[in-house]
Parts: structure tokens; sequence; C-alpha cells
């Protein structure tokens, strides 16, 4: 678990983004009133030295405004929010203060099984600092061990697993690694540049998952979904060029990308199950629809 004294940081983060703005009276009554005051009030010394603390550890500067009563705030909270780094790591610190303050949530908050491989993180972001090769043995599923050297670009999570992106020698070309695939992992003495021209949020751009290609071309992808299905797409877009083109007042939306023709992308398609209809392109609804047709043989 993590420190009190971090969880505290934590906490004046949460409440702030939470209430917009507050006075320190306010501030110290939520912290009189919480687990984590052991029922003490808060000296306004050590409200500052979290303040201080809070700018250096997530870069997110609270400030206070004299002439509107004295009242702290976060200056400019949407950046963090956006920042999506900044607000994983807030998310999982806030969780982790919850149930340390909490002591009686064992049993009660439950968390879905993360594969094997976090063990890594920390090497693979060393590697990436120092800039040094790893040498991975790796074994993907349905094949043998293999043995890569990968010049890491970049990390990546999707669907409760990590990925590492670099280039691959031994691949000739960028490619991604599950960590939890990975059986051993050494750092080399040899170093390398990550290109210029690579940006990871460019190189998923066009793509749902982690699958990659060099040989697809994004194209524009149009959905009509149904029922409940529309609302958890307005509040979790299936991909960030996700717009809303068409309203069918409660029968059904369409929605439109532009998006690389992936394995992911038709599963997350299936996944709607009779509440999701490719519309186009052509290709994509076919495939899908041949999809369905297979798995509906398989119940005859």
């Amino acid at each position: 678990m993590i420190s009190k004294t971090f969880n505290r940081y934590i906490w004046l983060l949460n409440i702030l983004l939470q209430n917009k703005k507050l006075t320190f009276e306010q501030i110290s009554t939520l912290w009189k009133e919480s687990n984590m005051s052991d029922g003490e009030a808060l000296p306004l010394r050590t409200f500052h030295q979290h303040r201080k603390a809070v700018e250096e550890l997530f870069g997110v500067e609270i400030k206070c405004n004299p002439s509107d009563g004295y009242h702290y705030f976060i200056d400019d909270p949407i950046k963090m929010r956006n920042d999506r780094t900044r607000q994983w790591l807030l998310n999982s610190f806030s969780l982790s203060n919850m149930i340390t303050a909490g002591h009686n949530m064992n049993g009660r908050i439950l968390f879905e099984k993360i594969p094997y491989g976090t063990e890594y993180l920390q090497p693979v972001i060393e590697a990436m600092q120092k800039s040094k090769v790893l040498e991975i043995d790796y074994q993907a599923f349905g094949t043998s061990r293999e043995t890569y050297h990968m010049e890491t670009y970049a990390m990546k999570v999707y669907h409760q697993r990590w990925y590492v992106v670099g280039r691959i020698p031994e691949k000739n070309g960028i490619r991604n690694l599950a960590l939890d695939r990975i059986l051993d992992m050494h750092q080399t003495d040899e170093s390398y540049k990550v290109p210029k021209k690579f940006d990871a949020e460019k190189y998923y751009a066009n793509t749902v998952g982690i699958f990659v290609s060099e040989d697809l071309q994004p194209q524009k992808v149009r959905i009509r979904v149904y029922g409940k299905q529309v609302e958890y797409l307005r509040t979790l877009p299936l991909h960030k060029s996700q717009e809303e083109v068409l309203t069918k007042l409660n029968e059904y939306s369409e929605f439109q990308y532009r998006l690389c023709l992936t394995p992911e992308l038709s599963k997350e398609i299936l996944a709607m199950g009779e509440f999701g209809e490719v519309l186009q392109p052509a290709e994509l609804r076919e495939e899908i629809k041949k999809r369905i047709e297979t798995c509906l043989t398989r119940y005859q």
C-alpha cells in the first residue's frame, strides 16, 4: 500500500476536483469528517505542504483567489483530465487510498483478473529511459519460445494487458509484445535512438486495440447501434474518431469512424451482439455476417 502521507495528497486533489473551489475552512471540515484525519484538524501549515507536494507529484497547481473569499481551486483541471497518464495514475492511487482508509472494504471491492507480467513494467520503463535494447524471451499463444532484441518505443494498456511497442530487428519492423507472454528479460549494453518520426499517439491513431499493420489504410466505418448500447458508446466511445451522425429517437443511432479494419475492431463489433450492425464498408459488413453465420452453425 502507498504511504499515509501520499494518501493525503490524493485526498486533497480529489476533494478539489469534486468541489471545484473551497476555502481552507471548508477543506479542514471535510478533512475532519474523512477517514484520513483520525478525528484531528488539518493544520494550515500541513495544508500548504500538501499543496506543494501535489504540484510536484502530479504537475497540478492548487491556486488561491483572494478576491473570491480565499477559495482554493485546481488550475486548469481540464488539462489534467485530458492527460491520460496522470488520470490513470490518479485513479489507481485513489482506489488504493479508499481501500487503505476504509479498513472494512475487504471482499466488497472486486477487481478483474489481470494477467501476469506487471513485474516487467519497471525494467521496461528503465530501458526506455536509458535507451537500451532489451533481450526478451517470448512465447505468443500457439507458438514456440523465441528470443527478440527490442528497441522500446512506447507502452500501452489494452483489455487489462500491458504491451510494449518497439522495433524488433528479428521481425524487421515495429511490433508489440504482451508483458504476460514474456518468459525472461535482460537489459543489454546496446543503445538506440527513437526515430523522430515515431509518435505513439499517431501510431495507434487509426486502430482499435493493439494491432497495427502498415498494409492497412484507414477507412470510413459506419455502425448502427440499437437500445442501451447507444448510451454505452456515447459515454465510452469505441474510438476517438467517433461521431454520432444520425439519431432516431428511441430506435437507434449511427456512429461513424475512421479506422483500419483490424481483428480487434471486428471483435468489438461482435461483442455488441444484436445491438450492433455494420453499415459500411461492405467488406467489414460481409466479414461480420460470415462470422455470425459460423457462430450460428455451432448451435445447430
